[in-house]
């Protein structure tokens, strides 16, 4: 029980909210302090994990219950889906006070439910808990997305995102039944020994590439990225921010977790390796004429999700490909959390999302425009920030397995991101402003945003402590997997 406490934590927490919230309307301020003190509870618990777990990290053993490895990799997530849910809180509270947004208490639950099924996804060692930890983890964003029921645009980006993710759960429940068919197994490491038992089979490649259809929807691979920008656009900006970073750290853990522990005998590298240069290439070319910044994002988010799955499709050839996974999930997760709190401060101000209303922001907002220049640098992956060594984890685990045109095509994307980042950067110190009065940063957004910077600098110039987290869970993974 005490390995999955912080879930415990995250549902109590979630339902507590939105019981206190469906009784009582309080502040939105009031509900955000209140889950952002959740996220630090669950987030010190979980890193409390790592002294329940016996001896060294590296040789930390998975315990495993019927359908749940409470093992390092689950508690790496629920660090993970912690932290996250800590800066969106502070982000969200004056967000939904400016703009009127009831139910405030809904709000907040939703959020640390949402998070409790990422740190389940991440758990998962079994199809039907997978299958219900993408569920819940579905309809949790699906509300949230279109939470601001008087904005036509969050009722639209809220159906395009539940119309998707109800086809990509289906194409994804057909590949997880096929391999239930193949196999007579819903356990991840009895599908794979049972596959590696009976040579390549063709059928089970089929599955593995529908299971691979629905989480790419998750995680926003291309081709399956169309619904994101204009959900990213709709969504309440805290959401937005939200939407970007765990949920596609749970779709990526499904991924490391199914592809790893259930197919380890397929031939399924070189087509992530094809899908991870499709998607880079893909999202940064379209983030370049994007003049809404929230879209812009978006597809800079696709083009962050195909240098992550550089990670997963060079694993089994290179013992830097699942820690370079989810360091660069973890350097993701404050640079792009911190470019969207920063947002949604200059939003809060302005009303407005559109990048031609930043400039002059240095003017306006020193602070904002500073964090903004170093959470686009850490995205483009300029040393010596977090995005950087995410980056060179990633390409040094293609180098190691000799994927060379892979590593060469990451590095000329990220040259390519500086364009469309740096537009924004020119707007804010080199155009005039136009107008308006300083923008005042309130003291919860000013913390996250504070947070995700200190979150930057110190993964880039620190990285040792997350580096061995991401190694001993990674090893926890290895551990369970089957011998080839």
């Amino acid at each position: 029980m005490a390995l999955i406490s912080t879930e415990v934590i995250l549902l109590a927490g979630g339902l507590t909210l939105a019981l206190v919230g469906a009784i009582k309307e309080l502040r939105p301020r009031a509900f955000a302090w209140s889950a952002a003190a959740i996220c630090v509870v669950a987030g010190v618990n979980a890193s409390a994990g790592w002294w329940w777990l016996p001896f060294e990290p590296g040789q930390l053993p998975s315990w495993v219950t019927a359908s749940i490895a409470a093992d390092a990799f689950a508690i790496f997530f629920a660090i993970f889906a912690s932290l996250a849910g800590l800066v969106v809180c502070l982000s969200a509270g004056e967000y939904l006070e400016r703009r009127e947004i009831a139910h405030a208490g809904e709000f907040f639950g939703l959020l640390l439910l949402a998070l409790f099924a990422v740190c389940l996804l991440a758990a998962a060692a079994d199809l039907v808990t997978l299958y219900l930890g993408i569920e819940f983890l579905g309809i949790s964003a699906y509300a949230l997305a279109g939470f601001a029921k008087r904005d036509p645009r969050s009722s639209e980006a809220g159906i395009k995102y539940f119309l998707v993710g109800a086809v990509s759960s289906a194409i994804m429940l057909y590949g997880m039944s096929l391999l239930y068919g193949i196999t007579r197994a819903t356990s991840l490491t009895a599908i794979g020994e049972y596959l590696l038992g009976v040579g390549g089979d063709p059928t089970a490649m089929g599955a593995a590439m529908l299971v691979l259809v629905g989480l790419g929807f998750k995680v926003a691979l291309v081709p399956f990225h169309m619904w994101c920008p204009d959900a990213y656009e709709g969504a309440p900006t805290p959401i937005t921010a939200f939407l970007s970073v765990a949920p596609k750290a749970g779709g990526f853990a499904a991924l490391v977790r199914v592809f790893l522990l259930a197919l380890p005998g397929l031939a399924w590298g070189p087509i992530l390796a094809a899908l991870a240069g499709l998607t880079m290439t893909v999202g940064n070319l379209l983030a370049i004429p994007q003049s809404n910044i929230k879209r812009m994002l978006a597809y800079s988010s696709i083009a962050q999700a195909g240098y992550i799955i550089i990670g997963l499709s060079v694993a089994p050839l290179s013992s830097f490909g699942v820690p370079g996974v989810l360091f660069y999930l973890m350097a993701y997760l404050f640079m792009n959390l911190g470019a969207f709190a920063a947002v949604v401060a200059v939003s809060n101000s302005t009303g407005s999302d559109e990048v031609s209303d930043y400039a002059g922001l240095m003017r306006r907002s020193p602070f904002l425009a500073s964090a903004l220049v170093i959470f686009f640098l850490s995205l483009a992956g300029i040393p010596p920030l977090a995005g950087f060594l995410g980056k060179l984890l990633v390409f040094g685990a293609a180098i190691e397995a000799h994927y060379y045109t892979l590593a060469v095509v990451g590095v000329l994307n990220s040259v390519v991101s500086i364009y469309y980042y740096f537009n924004v950067v020119r707007m804010m110190f080199m155009r005039p402003a136009g107008g308006g009065e300083p923008i005042v940063v309130e003291r919860a957004l000013y913390l996250a945003v504070v947070l995700a910077l200190v979150g930057t600098f110190a993964l880039g110039l620190f990285p040792h402590a997350v580096i061995g987290l991401a190694q001993a869970a990674a090893r926890s993974v290895a551990a369970r997997a089957p011998l080839l």
